[in-house]
């Protein structure tokens, strides 16, 4: 007897899939053939390339046919028509349901949600209403906010940001990095996604990932790389509380901005928006560099926030003829212990050197190509010796113990 026809049948939420006719009393359910509940159950594993949340529990599943011969269609919602991982997002579901028994093949289109699906979205991910609410700033967030510091430029501040972050979610946790140097954003640079623009849904900013690491810079959000940012005050504080409000991050782990060098008017804004954040102050051995990282430290203090530690990079190169035990300081010596021991006299508590980072070439090659040290070289003396500051800056997990919870006395 020939297979009895097959129709369409709605399932709630307007998906469908194809049955057997049960006009006829000889058909069977061909064991082969997936149902509705496996391949929902393999779109649950699909991960928004962006939102870092399953696609099922977004509603960007929009339809689900099920044809005979183990044909699967399904039909992806995109947040925005000019999604940048369109492509992404179709290999996963691709991937994701060949791998039900009984499928064939896999037929992925895309469309496009409703501005009403947009809100809706948004409102699921940050609640209702437009307030622009700092997440981090939250007496109960878990997030540990470091922000790494300088008290000028050129000591390595960002390419230490960068490697920290990178290692820190090598190691299984969830960062952010926000590039809060305004004028001098070089972070994408770093992480290779120069060239890439964060998807906006309704009011909400995605941020852009890289090396597993969700970034944001205001070089993202200008029309041209080559265009300047001439800000003064309010602007730069307007920026800054963008990049920490507007952008949906997550739940992370670790936050880490990439300060301006100096005592200008970021710091002075992180200290009023992100009173909770801890300071990592990075200098070279040179002792003109120390004494102006020792204000960058003093700064943070003033603003009620604590210096985690200090990071001297540069700090010695290991000698190509007589090996890494021949240190050659081409910088001098002792900065980072000067300014840990300066902090620690002043503030009245242990501000430890965290790390030592030798020079290596290949340092500021990785910063160049966009694939960090860690990544390409993780035994360079230099890779390893950021692994062990990304190490003591995370070790205890999370938890609200030892972080500031940004209160000051008061006078009664």
């Amino acid at each position: 007897m020939p297979p009895a026809p097959h129709r369409a049948a709605r399932v709630p939420g307007g998906r469908s899939i194809d049955t057997m006719s049960p006009a006829e009393p000889t058909a069977q359910h061909d064991s082969s053939t997936p149902s509705l509940d496996q391949v929902r159950a393999a779109l649950a594993t699909v991960n928004d390339p962006e939102i870092k949340r399953p696609v099922t529990e977004l509603g960007m599943v929009d339809d689900v046919t099920i044809a005979a011969g183990g044909v699967v269609s399904v039909q992806i919602l995109l947040t925005v028509a000019s999604c940048p991982l369109k492509d992404t997002l179709t290999r996963d579901v691709t991937a994701a349901v060949s791998g039900v028994p009984g499928v064939a093949r896999v037929e992925v289109s895309l469309g496009v949600m409703s501005d009403q699906q947009r809100q809706g979205l948004r409102e699921q991910l940050k609640g209702p209403g437009s307030t622009r609410d700092i997440p981090f700033a939250s007496p109960g967030s878990l997030t540990r906010v470091l922000a790494v510091a300088s008290g000028k430029g050129g000591v390595g501040k960002s390419s230490v940001t960068v490697n920290l972050a990178v290692t820190m979610a090598a190691r299984g946790l969830s960062v952010g990095v926000v590039d809060a140097d305004v004028y001098g954003h070089s972070v994408p640079d770093m992480l290779g996604i120069g060239d890439r623009r964060p998807t906006q849904v309704e009011d909400m900013i995605m941020p852009v990932d890289a090396h597993g690491v969700r970034v944001m810079s205001i070089g993202m959000l200008k029309p041209r790389r080559d265009q300047v940012v001439a800000w003064r005050g309010p602007m730069l504080d307007r920026a800054l509380v963008q990049m920490l409000a507007d952008v949906f991050w997550g739940d992370l782990d670790v936050l880490l901005l990439d300060l301006p060098p100096g005592t200008g008017d970021v710091a002075i804004s992180l200290g009023q928006h992100l009173a909770n954040a801890e300071v990592v102050v990075v200098t070279t051995p040179q002792q003109a560099a120390a004494e102006v990282a020792e204000r960058a430290g003093t700064m943070a203090s003033m603003m009620h926030q604590r210096v985690a530690g200090v990071v001297e990079n540069m700090s010695f190169l290991p000698c190509p003829h007589c090996g890494p035990g021949h240190r050659l300081e081409v910088f001098g010596s002792g900065g980072g212990a000067r300014v840990a021991a300066t902090l620690s006299q002043r503030f009245g508590y242990d501000v430890p050197v965290l790390g030592e980072v030798p020079l290596d070439p290949r340092l500021r090659a990785g910063g160049d190509s966009g694939v960090p040290l860690v990544l390409t070289e993780p035994d360079a003396p230099a890779a390893r010796a950021l692994a062990d500051v990304a190490g003591g800056l995370t070790r205890g997990g999370r938890g609200l113990a030892g972080l500031q919870l940004g209160l000051t006395p008061v006078g009664r």
